[in-house]
């Protein structure tokens, strides 16, 4: 059935965005590169072009084919989109006399109806582009204009193409959601059917049809991603799937217990395997953010394939990416680029002769937790902060060594605890410690000390992909800091990181 809607990415850093807006009107959507249009458009019923750090006037301006798009399926061009579609069809896109960047007011034209149905007069948008389009392209014809841009907004008679150069899918446009629920709704016709529940009924009826009888090996981690993986293969397969939790030796203070003792009611086949020292070898000496990543990663998956032997007859691998793993980890050739690589995404080696199947791989994080709750989920576990699969070793600057993990865990334990006792854990999206490669010159009594610095980073966000710093009382970070620097030996310094992202990650590796 034609009801999902394709973005194509041109680099944007609001591409996401563009996907959660979309996602919040219960409509499924997928993002590509521009230059990796699916063969295959009949799942389709809409498509929408984002933005782009280029310029449509360069000669590596991104130019893909959409002879089988244009005038065939509804299509709305955003920013880059909307000069991509005057520039190439017959318009004219130059250099703006006056850059607009920031909050606008938009004019729109009364006489049509649907992009802007119900939309305010003067209600504000936000602009993001240095070059503006001159002339319409044939067929083009202004639905609105701000004080600075004559073509704000346009289409192309006699097609449901539809163009805007201000950006509807951030915050600060305030009727953007209202606008893309009406090209995708009104105009393209797309359901709005795609819901926590819907989901798992078909990610169900999937699974069943894909893995039949093999047997699947799953990586819990304790955290919401690979529960909620569990839940949903368990409710395909039952018995057939088997659940691994592996002490990496990096995890938080007395973890590997605990989430050991939080599967057993329910029902889920779970085995316990300690590796730490073999993963702490793996890592001796390697101060690299990626190289450990990547031994991490190696590790993981030489467990895992040890741990599969001892099962007979494991066809599938199990894992809980998520959507934004995937989108970090995928280059757009240019206009994207790689921030890290993640230890669940990409292939595996040759020597494992396991297919990979990954249930949540197009969910953004918020949608995990609604459907762990439709799974019926303790909510506590679908509460907790997520936890970078890594572990500590990407929370710990440098090289690897027991000592360090056992400060850091100290270091964490502390801090999440803390802001458990006042209340603060659920209004924080993720927290940890951070073990930085510095001493610092302190003073415990009459003694002269120079000890290691730690980090607190505590962020707020919806999916991972922008995060904004948590201003925590400062009574809180006293008191915290306070009970770090007495209890944990080796530490006499902590700061408190107040970054956002972007321009900063929410990890610091």
């Amino acid at each position: 059935m034609q009801n999902n809607v394709l973005i194509l990415d041109f680099g944007s850093q609001y591409t996401q965005l563009i996907a959660r807006r979309v996602r919040e009107l219960n409509i499924y959507c997928e993002i590509h590169p521009y230059h990796k249009i699916p063969a295959n458009l009949d799942p389709f019923k809409a498509v929408i072009l984002s933005g782009s750090p280029f310029s449509v006037r360069s000669d590596d301006a991104p130019h893909p084919d959409l002879s089988a798009i244009k005038g065939k399926k509804p299509l709305l061009g955003v920013c880059y989109g909307a000069q991509y579609l005057a520039h190439f069809y017959g318009g004219k896109v130059a250099p703006s006399a006056t850059r607009e960047y920031g909050r606008a007011n938009l004019s729109i034209v009364k006489d049509e109806a649907k992009l802007f149905d119900e939309i305010t007069e003067n209600t504000q948008v936000w602009m993001s582009h240095s070059d503006t389009i001159k002339d319409l392209p044939v067929g083009g014809k202004r639905l609105a204009s701000t004080s600075d841009v004559l073509n704000a907004a346009y289409r192309i008679d006699g097609e449901d193409t539809y163009a805007i150069q201000f950006h509807p899918e951030v915050y600060h446009t305030t009727e953007g959601k209202r606008l893309l629920e009406n090209f995708l709704v009104h105009i393209a016709g797309v359901e709005q059917s795609w819901t926590p529940a819907a989901f798992v009924d078909t990610t169900v009826e999937e699974l069943k049809q894909k893995v039949g009888a093999d047997k699947v090996v799953l990586g819990l981690s304790g955290g919401v991603d690979s529960t909620v993986a569990a839940v949903l293969l368990h409710k395909a397969i039952g018995k057939n799937l088997y659940c691994i939790f592996v002490n990496n030796g990096l995890l938080r203070k007395d973890e590997f217990e605990s989430v050991l003792d939080q599967y057993k009611d329910m029902g889920l086949n779970v085995k316990g395997v300690d590796a730490s020292a073999r993963f702490l070898k793996a890592l001796k000496d390697e101060a690299d953010p990626e190289a450990k990543r990547k031994a991490i990663g190696k590790t993981f998956i030489e467990v895992f394939d040890d741990e599969a032997h001892e099962i007979t007859d494991v066809t599938y691998l199990a894992q809980g990416t998520i959507y934004p793993d995937v989108i970090e980890s995928v280059s757009v050739n240019g206009p994207s680029v790689t921030i890290k690589s993640h230890h669940n995404v990409g292939g595996l080696p040759d020597f494992m002769k396991l297919k990979i199947v990954e249930p949540l791989r197009m969910l953004f994080k918020d949608e995990v937790r609604r459907v762990g709750a439709e799974l019926g989920i303790d909510k506590t576990l679908l509460g907790r902060h997520p936890f970078p699969g890594p572990g500590l070793a990407i929370r710990i600057l440098g090289d690897i060594t027991a000592e360090k993990v056992r400060i850091l865990q100290e270091v964490d334990a502390i801090f999440i605890n803390g802001l458990r006792e006042w209340g603060l854990y659920d209004k924080v999206w993720q927290a940890g410690a951070i073990l930085l490669p510095v001493n610092s010159v302190g003073v415990m009594g009459d003694e002269r000390t120079y000890e290691k610095v730690v980090a607190l980073r505590a962020v707020e966000s919806t999916d991972g992909m922008t995060a904004d710093w948590v201003n925590l009382p400062y009574e809180f970070l006293q008191k915290t800091s306070n009970a770090i620097i007495n209890r944990v030996k080796g530490v006499n310094r902590v700061v408190y990181d107040i970054s956002s992202k972007p321009p900063a990650t929410i990890e610091w590796e």
